[in-house]
């Protein structure tokens, strides 16, 4: 048997990169998949193409987290379908990366509607629906905040949020049997890093790596997987840095 058959999970943000590899993964892992999505509705659905081309179970579900109106309806839709939750990956994010002189409110309020509200909204919701079994959750985080990365000011903000929270919802939420953790990627080759560095920069980034290689979106979804699975059962409240030694 699968390691995570009898299991629905919900992946924020899962239309590309790290998500689409988490979705994939969980699915290959046994898991019926949520792929959320908000602004490509035909990347999530070939998202779900892959998996059920691959064997598995998935639906695409539009919402933008960064609107709480919209968070509610995406987690009734989940239960209308499959009838529980038992994991939750808070994967969507954005970054924008501007010198201090540059940055705005409407840009600050951005990033932390997606980034840091969305995130915890989302939990709100899912603890509503994961009952006496439990449930894990699971953030995605950035291990920018392991460094004082000039121009980084308000996303490194927004991930040391997330970071903060998961520690403290994992205290709250343990007595349920609910764990919470995070996984920090390094520089991985997805098109939020493409969006966030220059192609300069990012040639250069493998030499800050041990490995000399970027990391893969497939790389992050593997210690996801972990951390759903019963092998993690005692771990809760960590911020794991998949960064390939960076």
């Amino acid at each position: 048997m699968k390691s995570l058959t009898g299991k629905v999970a919900i992946v924020t943000g899962a239309s590309q990169g790290i998500g689409a590899a988490i979705a994939r993964q969980l699915a290959t892992d046994g898991a019926k998949v949520v792929v959320n999505y908000n602004r490509s509705q035909s990347a999530a659905e070939e998202v779900v193409s892959q998996i059920q081309n691959a064997g598995g179970e998935a639906i695409a579900v539009h919402s933008d987290v960064s609107e709480p109106f919209q968070i509610p309806p995406l987690f009734t839709k989940v239960i209308q379908k499959y009838g529980q939750l038992d994991i939750l990956i808070n994967n969507a994010g954005v970054i924008d990366n501007r010198p201090v002189e540059e940055i705005n409110a409407e840009m600050i309020d951005r990033l932390f509607a997606i980034n840091v509200r969305g995130m915890l909204l989302c939990s709100h919701e899912a603890v509503k629906y994961f009952g006496e079994r439990g449930g894990k959750i699971i953030n995605i985080s950035s291990n920018v905040t392991k460094f004082s990365v000039p121009t980084t000011s308000v996303y490194s903000a927004t991930k040391g949020a997330v970071n903060a929270l998961t520690k403290v919802l994992a205290a709250e939420l343990g007595p349920r049997g609910i764990t919470v953790n995070a996984v920090a990627p390094g520089s991985t080759d997805t098109e939020l890093l493409k969006v966030g560095v220059s192609e300069e920069v990012r040639q250069q980034l493998p030499q800050n790596t041990p490995l000399r290689r970027l990391g893969t979106p497939e790389d992050i979804a593997q210690v996801v997987a972990f951390f759903v699975s019963d092998n993690a059962h005692w771990v809760t409240g960590e911020v794991l840095y998949a960064s390939g030694g960076q």
